[in-house]
């Protein structure tokens, strides 16, 4: 009965860790490049109890043994980055990525003592703004948290990324490849002027990716110096699956809600049915315990 027990309660750990996953998916159903996680889970441990040779019996074509199990547990957690519909918004700041790709951002966080620290963060949520941040002369591009969107200059190095400055009083536009082209609205005579690109990255390990909030992710404790590479667009001649940029649209989630609530039933289920079986357990334990010679 104590195995019983500890299958039934290990088990419903692992579920109670899958139904918050699912809810987290339903709960940003309608969040711009939002990619839905997916659960795996695997055997805690299982061994083989061998039966008496008297079990043998004329005619048993199964051998000797059954399986004992206790439970299942989470073994992983990961993002499923399939590319989303696109929604056409009109507004030049929302950009809308197809393919395997991801904007960098860069993210300043503020210590207890004081001390700030910048991290790199990657996101698929295009719903961008500009932000002074205190610079007279240009707009910064930035997440809707205030998260610098990374880019590369012209003549720029893809290793050492700046965020993206628009001057001010000036349009851009951004063409399917990150090119960004700005133009003076206090002269209508004047030429387009290139301004650098978007660094669009490309996670060739996604499983060191993490989501940590703000619809971002940040890449794992010890992950390798190449989980990450930016991505060199081939405007002569493109492959079939490199990525493209969208400007004027969002990219919508990933996430089926009719998928989402069915498993999330399926999840359910499979937790009350291990309630049940550890409540019958307890039952049989007591009876066990209170029996009388």
């Amino acid at each position: 009965m104590n195995r019983s027990m500890i299958t039934a309660g290990v088990s419903m750990y692992g579920l109670q860790q899958k139904l918050d996953i699912l809810a987290n998916n339903i709960a940003n159903v309608n969040t711009v490049g939002y990619k839905k996680q997916e659960a795996s889970f695997q055997d805690v441990l299982t061994n083989v109890t061998q039966q008496e040779p008297s079990f043998k019996q004329a005619g048993r074509l199964s051998p000797l043994g059954y399986k004992n199990g206790y439970g299942t547990y989470l073994a992983n957690v990961q993002t499923n980055f399939t590319s989303g519909a696109l929604k056409e918004s009109g507004n030049p700041l929302d950009l809308a990525v197809q393919g395997d790709a991801l904007f960098q951002l860069s993210v300043a966080n503020t210590g207890a003592g004081g001390q700030t620290s910048v991290k790199t963060a990657f996101t698929r949520g295009g719903n961008f703004q500009l932000s002074s941040l205190g610079d007279s002369a240009s707009n910064y591009l930035t997440t809707q948290d205030g998260y610098l969107v990374m880019g590369i200059p012209n003549g720029g190095n893809p290793n050492n990324p700046q965020p993206v400055k628009i001057p001010k009083d000036h349009a851009f536009t951004v063409d399917a490849y990150g090119n960004i082209t700005t133009r003076d609205l206090t002269n209508p005579y004047a030429r387009p002027v290139a301004a650098g690109r978007l660094l669009m990255v490309k996670p060739q390990q996604p499983e060191m990716l993490e989501l940590t909030g703000d619809n971002t992710y940040q890449l794992k404790e010890g992950a390798p110096a190449n989980a990450m590479s930016a991505i060199a667009f081939n405007r002569l001649n493109p492959d079939a699956n490199q990525p493209k940029i969208y400007q004027g649209f969002l990219e919508q989630s990933n996430v089926d809600l009719a998928d989402e609530m069915t498993e999330l039933m399926t999840v359910q289920r499979a937790f009350q049915l291990n309630s049940r079986a550890l409540a019958s357990s307890d039952v049989m334990a007591g009876l066990a315990n209170n029996l009388r010679a």
